[in-house]
């Protein structure tokens, strides 16, 4: 009989520091609060660890129900959770990740105001998103997406009484609300042709012998994919993220590089049935992810802010894993997803140190040299560096090789996604190695006396390396970032295979779900084959070519970047309109600005307040207000004080109703 997991246990323990912290914080120490955040998010985590060891051993899904949320006539969403392969692997990147991330903060968030706030805000995050990726069926899903999307609009603006951050934190969620819009659609039509939004009603029920068939398929497909390119950043709707870099840097970290951003990637794989039947759908995936990898790593090249340049390589990275789903390769994706959590988060807290290091400074142009200031933070960027840019036998090596591979090779793959996404792992190659050899190569650009002031930054009188509570974390994802890979791309996906691949393997048992009893048995769904297309090629040479893209970006960094400092000037001179196109983003923002955001304003402003509130609510009932003013103004002179007066106006109403009663009797 499978054990009571506890599942609820993880996402609550997160949400009860968040609710220590948020309503009582503000009365603890300093001490206090981070024993309070680091106690509960550690608590998740082990108990996490403790969860995957149990789970080993079982061969299906574990689903734990607690109650019925929604019954209404045959429909029932339950708050109950999910635990597979793909579930497992989310939650332990969620905890792990978040609770290094959360001991990081200690150090770097020490010395800020609302420091209670700002781990309140990081627990309730986790709860969030503890509860998508547990969830077991879509609208307890979308509780958690909105959640995660609410905590990323208070962590970005946590600098409130700046108006860049109060700007940032609005525009991630207004543009998020857009991509959600097209999941809450999906939503309703999966109610109205699956019955249910539990993922294994929903995986029984999508088949192309539906009324509408593939169509419909594509349809809920195409809007689920409109909802993951909002909350993982891919276009139209990837602006926010990089306007996201105004709050904390452990923030860029959490949210923006290791988990929040990847619940779009992760929502697509847990709806791989669905796409499986939709081919036009995975097609739009995979074109959308390999034109926002290459567009991404375009912009990250001129970017001279350093958390800016990862920023872009998110995007970036994020296109990478769509192109894995789109293709088919789910499992691929996947792993580039934890493999990213380990280097790109490890590469933001180093940035923040690098920040912390030099008082504030955020301009590349304005460091250098810093290699033998800051040892322990150089090593470890180095090693992140290494690893994004695919050198062997670091961690992104594997995962993306195992998608490049899979996009060139699979059955709905291209070579034009292979040859896109291996120039694009060159453009990372080259921008990951300028930024580390404008950072710590060279001599120092910068005020010897690092006593910048600002938000998240504090000067000290010089140039120092941060204190052990954030080296730590660092040396550990740093760890991670060399060895995560060494599992192997096909060890991960026969690990996975269970949570993509059920014909390959016995029924799953369900417990509790809609119209079923407790043991009823989901017949398993076909999925799309990932097989080879029809094509003789050597693996080994495709990761050839791929590690000497990776080797060429670093040659050509080093070149223009370390040895002739003058030649990227004279480049982007050269280039004239095309680099100031790029240096200003392909002036999208601008574009956005003007095409949408500007005649919305300006629509609001003129149609709905002026024309409508001012003009028509607020006049109408001013006019009625002066209206009664008006009539009551004349009403009030009857009331003189003057007897004869009143008697005048008794006798009159007395003679009107005489002439009244004499008309009546007379008819």
């Amino acid at each position: 009989m499978t054990p009571n997991l506890h599942l609820w246990l993880i996402p609550v323990l997160a949400l009860i520091g968040a609710a220590i912290n948020g309503l009582f914080g503000k009365r603890f120490s300093r001490q206090t609060v981070v024993a309070v955040a680091l106690l509960f998010s550690g608590a998740a985590f082990a108990f996490a660890l403790w969860v995957a060891s149990q789970f080993s051993s079982l061969t299906t899904p574990h689903i734990e129900t607690l109650a019925t949320w929604i019954r209404a006539g045959e429909f029932r969403a339950d708050f109950a959770f999910y635990l597979d392969q793909l579930s497992l692997v989310m939650l332990l990147v969620v905890t792990g990740v978040g609770f290094l991330i959360h001991i990081y903060s200690v150090g770097y968030m020490w010395e800020e105001g609302g420091f209670y706030r700002f781990f309140a805000y990081l627990n309730l995050f986790m709860f969030f998103m503890l509860t998508l990726v547990l969830a077991s069926n879509y609208l307890l899903m979308f509780i958690g997406w909105e959640g995660v999307g609410l905590a990323s609009y208070l962590l970005i603006g946590f600098w409130f009484t700046k108006d860049s951050a109060a700007a940032a934190g609005k525009k991630a969620f207004i543009v998020n609300r857009i991509g959600d819009f097209g999941f809450l659609i999906a939503l309703f039509l999966m109610i109205q042709h699956f019955g249910s939004l539990d993922f294994a009603q929903v995986a029984r029920g999508a088949s192309p012998a539906l009324p509408g068939g593939e169509a419909l398929l594509t349809t809920i497909g195409l809007l689920l994919m409109v909802g993951a390119a909002g909350k993982s950043a891919q276009i139209p709707l990837y602006v926010w993220l990089p306007d996201a870099m105004e709050g904390p840097t452990p923030v860029s970290a959490l949210i923006h590089a290791a988990t929040m951003v990847t619940a779009g990637v992760y929502m697509v794989s847990r709806s791989h049935v669905i796409f499986e039947h939709a081919p036009g759908a995975m097609m739009v995936v995979a074109i959308i992810g390999t034109l926002t990898a290459l567009f991404a790593a375009t912009i990250g090249m001129c970017q001279t802010d350093i958390k800016k340049v990862l920023a872009y390589s998110t995007v970036s990275q994020l296109g990478y894993m769509f192109i894995a789903c789109g293709v088919g390769a789910f499992s691929a994706g996947i792993f580039h997803l934890m493999t990213h959590a380990f280097f790109k988060g490890l590469l933001f807290l180093a940035a923040g140190s690098v920040i912390h290091a030099v008082g504030g400074e955020q301009d590349m142009r304005k460091m250098g040299g810093l290699r033998t200031k800051i040892p322990w933070t150089f090593w470890t960027m180095t090693a992140g560096t290494f690893a994004i840019a695919g050198f062997p036998p670091l961690a992104g090596f594997f995962s993306k090789d195992a998608i490049l591979f899979k996009a060139f090779t699979s059955t709905y793959g291209s070579w034009i996604y292979w040859a896109i996404g291996v120039f694009t792992a060159f453009l990372t190659s080259f921008y990951m190695f300028r930024q580390w050899f404008s950072t710590f190569f060279g001599e120092y650009r910068g005020d010897d006396r690092a006593d910048f002031h600002g938000h998240g930054e504090h000067g000290h009188g010089g140039i120092h390396e941060s204190p052990a509570v954030m080296l730590v974390p660092l040396v550990i994802l740093a760890l991670l970032s060399v060895c995560g890979g060494w599992i192997g791309s096909e060890r991960f996906d026969k690990f996975l295979a269970p949570a993509f691949h059920a014909s390959e393997f016995t029924p799953v048992v369900q417990h509790g779900a809609m119209g079923m009893g407790p043991d009823t048995v989901v017949p398993a769904t076909p999925v799309l084959p990932t097989g080879r297309r029809d094509v003789e090629v050597s693996e080994t040479l495709l990761t050839g070519i791929s590690v000497a893209a990776a080797l060429l970006g670093f040659l050509l960094a080093g070149q223009l970047y370390y040895r002739r400092r003058d030649l990227p000037g004279k480049i982007a001179r050269a280039l004239g309109g095309f680099y100031e196109t790029v240096l200003h983003k392909y002036y999208v923002d601008k574009i956005y600005a003007a095409v949408f955001v500007k005649p919305l304003i300006e629509g609001s402003t003129k149609l709905l307040w002026h024309g409508i509130d001012r003009d028509v609510i607020d006049a109408s009932i001013d006019n009625s207000a002066d209206g009664a003013r008006e009539v009551s103004d004349a009403v009030r002179h009857m009331q003189s004080g003057n007897i004869r007066s009143y008697a005048g106006w008794v006798a009159a109403g007395a003679a009107l109703v005489i002439l009244y009663m004499v008309w009546v009797g007379t008819r």
